[in-house]
């Protein structure tokens, strides 16, 4: 696992879309489409509002969730809502090629399914991301797998419903297509995520976030973020910018 370690949330937006379109480029480029799972978060609406501007080449890119609360469609707690905000609203990319978790479903195992029929469709069986871009809980979740919820050992579904978490339930990719990833991308800010940080950053399986692959992934941080994970930190790993 590798880190950059960059001035401010601004910064780590603006790093993490140029890093997201040189891989849309690179995926494009190889295998004709590129699909990006997308988390929620302050600084990752930055990020997509940085991403609309990059030059990707949308008719070829197709837009997932990693998560999303159960809330009506528009509301602020959903992730789509921002998504379409700041993506949809700014880049040339057709409504059709994001693909929104249903979870306004009455029958919401039956959305499960349908949707991770959807990442069938599109990123192949069992499906393959190009890219997944995850954040860090204070309390060390990602995506919505969450300390002590069963959806946190699913071994055998690519999509799966959490427990209440903050007073929602909520859809959720599942370790196993998180780490078929071909890329990871974790954004990162703020000094309330500084202790976390450090713990993923060192490996610890304890915490969800712990159980993501390292091999292919890389931490985008603030100085906040990574205030004290200087001793985790090893040669060659971290760059400052």
């Amino acid at each position: 696992m590798n880190i950059e370690v960059l001035a401010d949330p601004g910064a780590v937006a603006q790093r993490a879309a140029f890093l997201i379109a040189d891989e849309a480029q690179e995926a494009i480029g190889a295998r004709g489409l590129f699909v990006m799972a997308i988390s929620g978060g302050h600084t990752p609406w930055m990020m997509l509002r940085e991403l609309a501007d990059s030059g990707i080449l949308w008719p070829s890119a197709h837009i997932v969730q990693v998560d999303e609360r159960m809330a009506p469609e528009g509301h602020m707690e959903r992730n789509l809502t921002h998504i379409r905000e700041n993506l949809l609203a700014h880049a040339p990319i057709s409504p059709d090629q994001i693909y929104p978790m249903p979870v306004e479903s009455e029958d919401l195992e039956a959305g499960v399914r349908r949707y991770a029929e959807s990442l069938g469709q599109i990123a192949g069986e069992p499906p393959v991301l190009d890219l997944v871009h995850l954040g860090l809980g204070v309390d060390g979740h990602t995506a919505s797998l969450v300390p002590d919820d069963p959806v946190l050992y699913v071994e055998h579904a690519d999509v799966a419903l959490s427990g209440p978490y903050q007073g929602r339930r909520r859809m959720t990719l599942t370790c196993p297509i998180i780490n078929r990833a071909r890329r990871v991308l974790w954004v990162v800010t703020g000094s309330e995520k500084a202790h976390m940080c450090r713990r993923l950053l060192a490996g610890y399986r304890s915490i969800p976030a712990g159980r993501i692959r390292r091999d292919r992934a890389l931490v985008l941080a603030d100085c906040a973020a990574a205030a004290t994970a200087h001793s985790v930190i090893r040669g060659g790993e971290t760059i400052c910018l």
